[in-house]
């Protein structure tokens, strides 16, 4: 998030990463090392907040 606002997230159960990035494609956070059930956690969570998922069958799977 950067001033309230999450601009893109990708994440990646497979190989247990989560990146963040800003309006640049500057990487804000990454995190590595996460379980499939943290990000699918984490996207549940997403879910919940209205963000939208881009690409429904294919990973990494993209939210805006």
């Amino acid at each position: 998030m950067q001033n309230n606002r999450l601009l893109k997230a990708v994440s990646n159960q497979n190989a247990g990463t989560l990146t963040i990035y800003d309006e640049y494609d500057n990487v804000l956070l990454r995190r590595t090392g996460l379980t499939k059930q943290q990000i699918k956690n984490i996207e549940i969570i997403f879910s919940s907040h209205c963000i939208k998922k881009v690409g429904d069958h294919r990973e990494p799977f993209t939210y805006l």
